[in-house]
């Protein structure tokens, strides 16, 4: 049996729970991809403003949407571990499976959360497309920035029902 984040024990995940873990670490390591390159880009811009008077043009604009594309890209494995910050405070002496239940209640509604997220998402990033929004500086076009978290919003719809239905099988041992 592997433990979660919790440091409970549960049983090995089913193929469809291995897929969403592999999708949702490579996701995570993409995510710290970005923000290696962002923390590259503030160092060398940080240095060439101090040493060459030449600091990296948009460079702010690089870090901010590497940013928001890494945050985004953490969430799905965050929550398969269960390495969201939960407020224990009231429930730590609850049974096991009075503490399952409100963890199925959580992913339900997280999920819910995350779906009304992704959707909004992809109405924002496709009304940026049309407009044809781009960055100040550089000129990139600002929908770009939509697409992977987008697509890590919808990883996490999916590994919130996945971690709902694992919490609920929990709730019945």
């Amino acid at each position: 049996m592997a433990a979660g984040g919790d440091g409970q024990a549960r049983p090995p995940p089913s193929r469809f729970g291995r897929i969403l873990e592999r999708l949702a670490k490579g996701l995570a390591l993409g995510g710290g991809v970005v923000l290696l390159a962002v923390t590259g880009v503030t160092v060398v811009s940080v240095a060439g403003r101090t040493l060459f008077n030449s600091p990296i043009l948009g460079d702010f604009e690089l870090v901010e949407i590497g940013c928001a594309v890494a945050v985004f890209a953490f969430l799905p494995y965050c929550q398969l571990e269960r390495g969201n910050v939960v407020v224990d405070l009231f429930i730590r002496r609850t049974h096991s499976r009075a503490r399952a239940r409100l963890d199925a209640v959580h992913g339900l509604v997280y999920a819910s959360i995350a779906a009304l997220f992704a959707w909004r998402f992809a109405l924002g990033g496709w009304e940026l497309r049309g407009w044809g929004e781009t960055t100040m500086i550089l000129g990139l076009p600002l929908w770009w920035g939509f697409v992977p978290i987008v697509a890590s919003t919808a990883l996490l719809v999916l590994i919130c029902i996945y971690t709902f239905g694992r919490d609920l099988e929990e709730s019945k041992r």
